[in-house]
């Protein structure tokens, strides 16, 4: 299996090794540089190793910071994914994974953050203690040199001064200080959680992206950390001069006699930054002029359980299954954008999405549509098809909640080319699974569902799909009508033909009557839902399929949505 990851996630896999391989390289390097280092000899004197802890994990950062913005360049990717189309899909499909490099390159930041911040804590602890010496150590006597004018190299002049001060009143701190909290708040606002139900909390805290960068950039440029200068080397370097330093008497005539001189490191975090900055400045232009083409909504529907499905068309809008778009509602707010995955097939001659009520901007979407029709704007679609379906004679399509949408794209684009009797469509049969807590969601489903079923009835292909409903949260008074309706033709919950089972699915059990009813097929399993769900459907994946290559194979797929 894990030989079956790495086939499958090559690309992924290539990418993660490559970004540690360079983190640790840059790390490693610059470590051992500011440890080493001849230029740095005097600046170690005071601070010890905590130089090289500041100084590593900040080349870290600047390298971290240079790939933050990259992968949320949607266009760029949707230009890559198209620029490879002759590529194996596989590749393209690693795109997708965009927001986990994203998320992993913010947490490597926020690490590196500690470790960057603690350094120069225990750095300005040492700076103080050595201006406040008196004892004639170098560390002292190199604090004292700001007293000859300009050749410093202890930012700290005053023997009052403390941590909390020049970390309020210097750029680097300030700015330090700032950007840390930029980073906190858009990390912890950008849980799961947060995500799902205070939206608009974590669209406009992540945009303090924007503080972060500028704070980034002006970050080094007061150049408080120094080393010694070029010429000062050649002059008087440290492996001959630096005793004579604390031992110097008034009449000194020796070539070590004159004082080191002292630069300060250049500031090179706007060499890093400023391509990725360009390139997403280059982004939301784009974004801006995609999304004023104009959208005309052809049809609302108001589905039970507030859903609100809108039907749309858009000049040049192309779409593929399994895929989703931005939308904006400049009524309710001009800066935010939702994703939501598109339901309609490609065969139909709209685009359509289903809006859930789920947190203040669904909401007051679908109030508003109850009472006119706003400007809507869209960015997309994004994402890559997900025309794997296709390819299986059997296909096992998992739904787990509001993961049951880009099924809804999938269940009819497989219907409209099975009724076209497309060449590209190998699919004999499907099993669909639909996990849901609560029966007001099924509505707008269930609709699509029966029309299907319908529309299969009527042209002799009722066994074309299977359907299984699992209600994984219900109360009494649902069993008590379920038991008193219990012979119907019909369902009670849902209205439909197939009975609505109370519970969570056997896994076990599904797959082998699957097995048993297509001993020699090969059967795709598709799932968009939790990851746990995920483990147990590959386990049974591993479980049922056999042995012997020309007998039954089920093949795990998890869809990125």
């Amino acid at each position: 299996t894990m030989g079956n990851w790495l086939v499958n996630h090559w690309f992924s896999a290539a990418v993660l090794a490559a970004w540690l391989g360079i983190n640790i390289f840059l790390f490693t390097y610059y470590f051992l540089f500011f440890d080493r280092d001849e230029r740095y000899f005097y600046t170690r004197a005071i601070l010890g190793s905590a130089l090289a802890w500041a100084r590593a994990s900040a080349k870290c950062l600047n390298f971290n910071s240079m790939l933050i913005l990259l992968p949320v360049c949607r266009n760029l990717l949707s230009f890559l994914r198209g620029s490879c189309s002759c590529c194996r899909r596989t590749l393209r499909k690693q795109l997708d994974h965009n927001l986990t490099f994203h998320k992993l390159v913010a947490y490597a930041l926020a690490l590196l953050t500690a470790v960057h911040t603690i350094a120069h804590l225990f750095n300005l602890e040492r700076y103080n203690q050595s201006q406040q010496a008196a004892d004639g150590s170098l560390a002292a006597v190199l604090s004292k040199m700001h007293l000859q004018g300009s050749k410093w190299l202890n930012p700290i002049h005053s023997n009052q001064t403390t941590v909390e001060y020049v970390a309020f009143t210097t750029i680097p701190g300030l700015t330090g200080v700032i950007i840390t909290l930029a980073l906190i708040l858009m990390v912890t606002s950008s849980t799961e959680f947060i995500r799902r139900n205070y939206f608009e909390l974590f669209w406009y805290t992540h945009h303090l992206f924007l503080v972060y960068f500028a704070g980034l950039v002006i970050h080094g440029i007061a150049g408080l950390v120094r080393g010694q200068t070029e010429q000062s080397m050649a002059e008087v370097h440290p492996y001959h001069c630096a005793e004579y330093l604390t031992q110097r008497d008034q009449n000194c005539t020796h070539s070590c006699c004159k004082d080191p001189e002292f630069g300060s490191i250049p500031a090179e975090s706007w060499k890093w930054v400023l391509a990725p900055i360009i390139l997403y400045v280059f982004e939301r232009i784009l974004r801006v002029w995609r999304a004023r083409q104009k959208v005309v909504v052809k049809k609302v529907v108001m589905h039970p359980a507030r859903v609100l499905e809108l039907q749309m068309q858009k000049k040049g809008f192309c779409m593929e299954v399994g895929q989703y778009i931005f939308v904006n509602c400049p009524a309710i707010s001009p800066l935010e954008w939702h994703p939501f995955t598109l339901t309609s097939a490609p065969e139909e001659d709209f685009f359509s999405i289903h809006i859930r009520a789920a947190g203040d901007w669904t909401e007051r979407l679908i109030d508003t549509f109850q009472s006119e029709t706003p400007r809507i704007e869209v960015d997309g679609p994004f994402g890559t098809a997900s025309e794997d379906v296709f390819q299986y004679e059997v296909a096992m399509l998992v739904g787990a909640g509001i993961g049951v949408t880009p099924f809804a794209s999938i269940l009819k684009s497989i219907w409209y080319k099975f009724q076209q009797a497309d060449q590209t469509l190998k699919t004999k049969k499907i099993y669909f699974y639909w996990l849901c807590r609560d029966t007001g969601a099924f509505a707008w489903f269930n609709d699509l569902l029966a029309s299907l079923e319908h529309k299969m009835a009527e042209s002799g292909k009722a066994d074309f799909l299977t359907y299984r409903l699992f209600l994984t949260g219900w109360d009494t008074s649902i069993a008590n009508n379920v038991a008193l309706h219990f012979d119907t033709a019909t369902d009670t919950v849902t209205g439909l033909r197939h009975k609505t089972i109370f519970g969570r699915p056997m896994w076990n059990m599904e797959f082998a009557a699957v097995a048993a009813a297509h001993p020699r097929s090969v059967v795709g399993v598709f799932l968009c839902g939790p990851e746990a769900l995920a483990k147990s459907l590959k386990k049974s994946c591993h479980q049922h399929s056999s042995l012997d290559p020309r007998k039954v194979k089920f093949y795990f797929n998890k869809e990125n949505f």
